[in-house]
């Protein structure tokens, strides 16, 4: 088999392996309706125990709630705390999947690498993020140091352990196979390991991506003057429950942006990884 023929089939062959299932596939159109569905009859349930249950200055109407929010989107000023966190939400996450990734990969590839640091990130990743706001503060201040911290430890841990739980779980016998064809350490990893592990690195990112916009509340909490959790804080110590609710709406609608950008990132740009789906 010639050199050309032999690198194709064993291209073929790491993306079967790589191709495994994930919630990648645009979303069908029943479950648009139903979900529609969902969400109003949430609302109408929303409304009426507002109006008849509770109290509605600590659970407004959900028409309150949504005259508030457009109030503060006219007037901007939900607007500078959206930019405010999507900031610290972007870097965060993108230094922790910079640096999650490699070391995953070198925790997966080598053995004296896993066994130097798993004891580490075994410990440090059942520590939730919000016991090290205090000492981010004490340490880096309360500038955006101390913030961005929070959230790259929460995005590091669920990035590295997918990566290098990809690696560790390719099938031993498609390494056996690569290597009948006498492939080089870099083409064995750029054919047969990178393509297997970059459906679980995508899964990794997307679940890190959603614990960042819930760690980006913890590292406003303190010492903050803008953002989307500073406002939900403010609010609530104010009982101004409709702003609290507003911020809220808010994260949550920004946070479904963000995970329907990115499957559509995948499906458009690293469909192949994901063939047999």
């Amino acid at each position: 088999m010639s050199p050309v023929r032999r690198t194709s089939v064993v291209a073929r062959a790491a993306r079967s392996v790589a191709a495994r299932g994930g919630p990648w596939h645009a979303v069908p159109t029943d479950a648009i309706v139903f979900g529609t569905l969902s969400v109003v009859g949430f609302v109408l349930l929303w409304q009426v125990a507002s109006t008849f249950w509770v109290v509605s200055m600590l659970f407004p109407p959900p028409l309150k709630t949504l005259a508030t929010w457009w109030e503060m989107v006219q007037d901007g000023s939900i607007l500078y705390h959206v930019r405010v966190s999507l900031v610290r939400i972007a870097v965060g996450f993108a230094i922790g999947t910079v640096v999650g990734v490699p070391v995953g990969l070198a925790m997966g590839l080598f053995t004296p690498v896993l066994v130097a640091l798993e004891p580490y990130v075994q410990f440090l990743r059942f520590v939730p993020p919000i016991a090290w706001l205090i000492p981010a503060i004490l340490w880096f201040g309360i500038g955006e140091i101390s913030k961005t911290f929070l959230i790259v430890y929460t995005t590091i841990f669920l990035v590295l352990v997918n990566t290098m739980a990809g690696v560790r779980t390719i099938p031993r016998n498609q390494i056996r196979a690569a290597r009948t064809f006498g492939l080089s350490r870099w083409q064995m990893f750029a054919w047969v390991t990178l393509p297997a592990i970059m459906p679980r690195i995508f899964t990794g990112m997307r679940i890190a991506m959603g614990n960042s916009f819930a760690a980006v509340v913890g590292a406003e909490l303190i010492a903050a003057e803008a953002g989307l959790g500073y406002l939900i804080t403010e609010s609530a110590t104010w009982m101004a429950s409709d702003r609290m609710f507003s911020g809220m709406l808010t994260l949550g609608l920004l946070g479904i942006l963000a995970d329907v950008s990115f499957r559509a990132g995948i499906r458009r740009y690293a469909a192949r990884y994901f063939m047999t789906q």
